[in-house]
Parts: structure tokens; C-alpha cells; sequence
């Protein structure tokens, strides 16, 4: 009947935010992988991975858009819920869609929708000092939250595409106080995407919490790439930060083992993989 005392005889308990926040402080690297059912949840579960993360990207990688602004509610629902039964020890943040947290309401009403239908333990949302006050409200009722900022897919057509961003020191500036304030407010995680190394390791100083970086440069607190981009079945053109890792593997298992064994030893991301 009690599920969370039976798992407390297993070797490897599951990890939670103060796990997370113990490996910040000892620099142990957080591996970090974003996949949308529950056959893979399991093999990467399997794998070591620390973060598993539902991703909106499951609008360009499953439902094959152009980017993540279709994605609905019950779509990241559905695919939080698949991959929260195939998980055991990684911890579970779920995106919030497009539009799903526009006001307060809205965005309480939905995070509580990803954590009780969905499974989620944390949930993610994109922006920086605009979003602030939705932050202050869920962290004010107990949702644990990511807040991803840099490149923000959802903001896709209003930044003008998938660039890189914080490239200008008044850029690189307010980043590191958005990332401030974020954590001020009550964020529990910090995601940065695509923006230069040096940026990345100024961040990760600069905030308590941990920082995991896609894109952000290796001295972020954790990795995270798609489990796609892993495994080297994402069509057409892939992102510089992307590393195939079923290169040269026996199969998926051995490719993301390798993956978790580079965030941990710090072979990946190479500078190949990073943004000046």
C-alpha cells in the first residue's frame, strides 16, 4: 500500500530535488534526458540517467512540426503520464506547452493537471522576468519549478528563429540576473539553452540552484540532450550541441550508457558542442 517505504529497500533511491541540489554542491554532473514514452523512460531509467524530461520538443520529434507551438495540454499530458510509468529512479519535470501558463491562474491549473494526471514531479516553463509572477504562484502552493531560459523554442517566431542568444555582454548581463531573480522567485532549476560557454559557467555561479545546460557549455551543472538526438534517429539537420552516441554501440542501451558516462566524466559536451 505504501509505495514510497517499499522503495526505500531498493540500492538506488529515487532522486529527488535535494539529490539534485547535494550533487550541485559536489559537483557530482547531473545527466539529464528528455524522451516521451514509457519503453524508453525505462531504458534510460536503466541507464543511470539522473532528470528525465518530457519535452514539448515531442512536437517536432513525435508529431513532426516545424516547433513546439502546436503541442497541447492533453498532448504532454498523455506522453508525461507513458513516460512516468517507465521511470523508477530519475526525477520527472514536465514542460508547460505553449500559452498553458499565460496568467496565474492558468498556469496553477495546468502545473497541477501535469503533476496529478501526468506524473510530473517538477514542472518547466520558459521565460525570464515575465514570468515571475507565475513562478512566485506556483512555488507560493508547492510546485516545484524549472525555469528554462536563452533560447526559448516557444518564443520561436518572436526571437526570429533558433539562434543563439546572450551573445552581447548587455544580453549576457540580464541573463544572469533573470537567472537571479528566477531562483528569487522561487524557481527550483535552471535550464539554459543554446548560449556561449562563458555565459554558462557565470550562471551556474551565480545561482544556488542547479543549472543544467542543452548548448550552455560543460561547466553547467548537468547535460541534457534528446534521447533521439542520442540515438541518431532525428531527421534532417541536428543542432551543434547534439552528439550521436549509437556510433560505434551494440545497441540503444550501450549508446545511452555512454551518454551518462560522458556527463559524468566530462567528456561531453566537447568544445565542438559549445558556443563561443
Amino acid at each position: 500500500m505504501y509505495k514510497h517505504l517499499e522503495n526505500r529497500a531498493r540500492e538506488t533511491p529515487p532522486v529527488t530535488l535535494t539529490t539534485l541540489q547535494k550533487m550541485k554542491v559536489e559537483r557530482e554532473p547531473i545527466s539529464c534526458i528528455t524522451a516521451y514514452d514509457a519503453s524508453f523512460a525505462a531504458l534510460v531509467d536503466n541507464a543511470g540517467v539522473d532528470v528525465v524530461l518530457v519535452g514539448d520538443s515531442l512536437g517536432m520529434v513525435i508529431q513532426g512540426h516545424s516547433t513546439t507551438v502546436p503541442v497541447t495540454m492533453d498532448d504532454i499530458v498523455y506522453h508525461s503520464r507513458a513516460v512516468a510509468r517507465g521511470l523508477y529512479r530519475p526525477f520527472l519535470i514536465t514542460d508547460m506547452p505553449f500559452m498553458s501558463y499565460a496568467t496565474r491562474d492558468q498556469a496553477l491549473s495546468n502545473a497541477a493537471r501535469l503533476m496529478q494526471e501526468g506524473g510530473a514531479k517538477m514542472v518547466k516553463l520558459e521565460g525570464g522576468v515575465n514570468q515571475l509572477n507565475v513562478v512566485r504562484a506556483l512555488a507560493s502552493n508547492d510546485i516545484p519549478i524549472c525555469a528554462h531560459i536563452g533560447l526559448t523554442p516557444q518564443s520561436v517566431h518572436k526571437i526570429g528563429g533558433f539562434r543563439v542568444q546572450g551573445r552581447d555582454s548587455n544580453a549576457a548581463n540580464s541573463m544572469i540576473e533573470e537567472a537571479r531573480a528566477l531562483e528569487d522567485a522561487g524557481a527550483d532549476i535552471v535550464l539554459l539553452e543554446c548560449i556561449p560557454t562563458e555565459l554558462g559557467r557565470q550562471i551556474t555561479e551565480a545561482v544556488e540552484v542547479p543549472v543544467i545546460g542543452i548548448g550552455a557549455g560543460p561547466s553547467t551543472d548537468g547535460q541534457i540532450l534528446v534521447l533521439y538526438d542520442i540515438l541518431d534517429i532525428t531527421l534532417g539537420r541536428t543542432p551543434r550541441f547534439v552528439q550521436n552516441y549509437m556510433e560505434g554501440a551494440a545497441n540503444c542501451a550501450e549508446a545511452v550508457n555512454r551518454y551518462v558516462a560522458a556527463v559524468k566524466d566530462r567528456s561531453y559536451p566537447a568544445p565542438e558542442h559549445c558556443f563561443e
